[in-house]
């Protein structure tokens, strides 16, 4: 799956998900906290079930998290920090609460990349936000599905303040959580976003 691509370039162009489609909304907040204690333990299963076989070694060449960079662990790792990030930021938003208050409810400490990666975008969601409403021309960010924009969140903080990982990493990423957890749709939505924020900000 090539992720980035001359067709998703332009956010104005990008495919948008249905207004209110939180497909997978409610499994992401029930297994976040779940996930970010199994992620810490270094099981190999996510609370959505066994990974598939093809994440195991990191998808598409070219494309998967293969970077460690300062936080440490390979691919299945990163890709389960992302997806148990995405669960936190989730349950965080559900309860309306700041990230922060959901990570210290935990019983166990996440990986440091899930902490950092939730600490980060509720430190500079203002910020991220103000990116998403850039980009997002006729589409208000408060009306997204909530999974759309957790996922574009994440992914944006990643450009933003993570410049150790390559940026088709983080938008490769953060297309296949929007697609297993939204729908295909927010997939190509993401794609678009992601892509157009990223030429602003890593040119």
């Amino acid at each position: 799956m090539n992720a980035v691509d001359g067709s998703g370039s332009n956010s104005a162009d990008a495919s948008r998900p249905s207004e209110g489609s939180d497909q997978g909304g409610d499994v992401i907040g029930r297994v976040g906290a779940s996930a970010a204690r199994e992620e810490a333990d270094g099981q190999s299963e996510t609370a959505l079930g066994k990974r598939p076989a093809e994440e195991d070694d990191g998808g598409s060449a070219g494309q998967s998290d293969t970077h460690a960079g300062r936080y440490g662990g390979g691919v299945g790792s990163r890709r389960e920090a992302r997806e148990a990030a995405l669960g936190l930021l989730y349950e965080a938003e559900a309860k309306g609460v700041e990230p922060a208050s959901v990570l210290a409810e935990l019983p166990v400490k996440p990986a440091s990349f899930t902490l950092a990666l939730v600490v980060g975008v509720g430190k500079h969601q203002a910020q991220v936000d103000s990116y998403i409403r850039s980009h997002a021309r006729g589409w208000k960010l408060e009306r997204m599905p909530a999974v759309d924009r957790a996922v574009l969140r994440l992914a944006i903080y990643e450009l933003l303040h993570e410049p150790d990982i390559p940026t088709a990493t983080v938008i490769s990423e953060a297309v296949e959580l929007a697609k297993r957890f939204s729908t295909d749709e927010s997939g190509r939505f993401v794609n678009g976003m992601l892509s157009s924020i990223a030429k602003s900000v890593r040119s």
